[in-house]
């Protein structure tokens, strides 16, 4: 896979399910940010995805080299089928969808993602993150 530049656009949404999985589809992308020629920007791997990847017993290395191997999503998908439980990456999946501010220290979250002060409404984590992403990236169009 090519590198991508994150300060130029966000990762994907954490909506976006690759194998049934939220969060994949984002963190392939910040692993592609990570890969030489590659920025990062401001995304990490720790927090959300650094806890997917945990959850379905796969580190951040692993991931790392069949992302850098992989000519697409499916290779990493195809990668994942074979080495993951399948009924593990939709439980994984079902968690993450339904985290929610009150999962969390919201007074070290706001810290974090302070547009959760700006829209009140904001629940869901992957909402926060999708609103972070559209705020951060709002002015730079």
């Amino acid at each position: 896979m090519q590198p991508l530049d994150l300060s130029k656009h966000p990762p994907r949404s954490p909506k976006v399910e690759l194998v049934g999985l939220v969060m994949l589809a984002r963190t392939i992308d910040k692993l592609r940010a990570g890969l030489p020629g590659g920025n990062m920007g401001v995304y990490t791997i720790a927090g959300f995805s650094q806890r997917i990847l945990d959850a379905i017993g796969v580190s951040e290395g692993q991931l790392r080299e069949v992302v850098k191997d992989a000519q697409n999503d499916e290779d990493v998908v195809e990668w994942l089928q074979a080495h993951v439980d399948r009924n593990r990456l939709i439980e994984v999946s079902d968690l993450i969808r339904r985290r929610s501010l009150d999962d969390v220290d919201r007074e070290k979250f706001a810290d974090r993602y302070p547009i959760i002060k700006q829209k009140p409404e904001l629940y869901y984590l992957s909402d926060v993150l999708d609103a972070d992403d559209a705020e951060m990236f709002s002015t730079r169009r």
